[in-house]
């Protein structure tokens, strides 16, 4: 087996707020809005609750194992055959995902920028930077993305706060007008994305120094409240410019940065919001692409992650080409599958292995 990486915990709190932020920060404020209203940000804090719970399970095996990856001690808990079944699920999920992302990036330019552009001059190109990236390893993934996701905080913010001459809070009353129905239909679609999305870290946080567990905790938990508060301040933002109209626009961020304009010298910003979102859903499909890869490499015992990632990215970039067939369906796939897929890939494994650690552990 290669060299190990190592990363400290600082960097691996900021590769974990750029993979929950990355791309939620454009994709769901429309959705959830549509699902939840003028609720939305209460939805957001109930998914965002679950995904602390997970987080919680997700150090506590990493305390009990820091030298190992999900896999690793999943292997060690509940046997290697059972590993093996119970791993069909989250290879599927993550190579689902990794498309998905990149997929979104294409769909985003073809009908926002560029309309007569076919989807996979986009995805090839992000699939083959992506795969680069991987090569280069953990190390320099993290350096690199604290820079990019500092630029993408600082366009966001900007975007936002130019923004704020427009906005109207009394969009954002009455709360819950419908009842408590809607807003468990968005923490449901919350919580599938991105907050169940988190188990990827367990396969990364054994990059971490093992002197550095108690710091560790604290950064992960940081990013987390961020990426809650970041996600929260961006759709009260989107609701209070838009009001009713916000659930129906499809990039809400996007159309809030084409209403800014400054005395005529600040105007037609929503390139920025547009490199925002191609730059953090780039970092996202790196980060899955990573884990994929070394989730397939920890599984089969493989010898070095690095001669099976650009195979995936191929994989993954056909997949693109032949397994949405339109935007509907891609909309059904986002708001109803992917939520159950990932509760029994990721969330469901998780709390199994989390137990069987926890009961061994009082049984000794």
């Amino acid at each position: 087996m290669e060299q190990q990486e190592v990363v400290s915990p600082m960097q691996m709190g900021v590769l974990f707020y750029t993979f929950m932020t990355g791309s939620s920060i454009i994709n769901i404020p429309s959705p959830l809005i549509g699902k939840a209203d003028n609720s939305a940000w209460l939805s957001l804090i109930i998914s965002g609750a679950v995904g602390m719970a997970l987080l919680a399970c997700m150090l506590y095996l990493h305390g009990r194992f820091p030298r190992l990856s999900y896999v690793e001690y999943s292997r060690k808990l509940i046997g290697t055959w059972p590993t093996l079944v119970i791993a069909v699920l989250p290879l599927s999920c993550l190579l689902h995902m990794l498309s998905a992302i990149v997929l979104d990036i294409s769909l985003f330019m073809q009908s926002a920028m560029l309309r007569e552009t076919p989807t996979y001059s986009f995805t090839s190109l992000i699939f083959m930077v992506a795969a680069l990236t991987v090569r280069a390893g953990l190390e320099v993934m993290a350096r690199m993305f604290t820079m990019i996701m500092t630029l993408v905080v600082i366009f966001v913010s900007a975007v936002l706060l130019l923004a704020i001459e427009d906005y109207s809070p009394g969009h954002l009353v009455p709360l819950m007008p419908e009842g408590v129905l809607p807003v468990l239909k968005g923490a449901f679609f919350s919580y599938g994305f991105p907050y169940a999305e988190l188990f990827l870290f367990a396969m990364l946080l054994q990059f971490v120094h093992k002197t550095a567990n108690s710091e560790l905790k604290r950064k992960m938990i940081l990013a987390l409240l961020l990426n809650i508060t970041t996600l929260c301040v961006s759709i009260v933002c989107t609701i209070m410019l838009f009001g009713p109209l916000a659930g129906i626009k499809k990039y809400s961020l996007y159309e809030l940065a084409r209403t800014v304009e400054v005395q005529e010298i600040i105007t037609r910003i929503e390139s920025v919001i547009g490199i925002s979102l191609i730059a953090g859903s780039y970092m996202k499909a790196t980060i899955t692409l990573y884990v994929l890869s070394l989730f397939i490499t920890h599984l089969f015992k493989l010898q070095n992650y690095r001669m099976i990632v650009t195979p995936i990215a191929l994989i993954a970039f056909l997949h693109t080409l032949v397994g949405f067939k339109s935007d509907m369906q891609w909309v059904e796939m986002v708001s109803i599958v992917h939520p159950l897929w990932v509760t029994f890939a990721f969330t469901a494994p998780l709390l199994l292995v989390t137990a069987v650690a926890a009961i061994r552990r009082r049984v000794r």
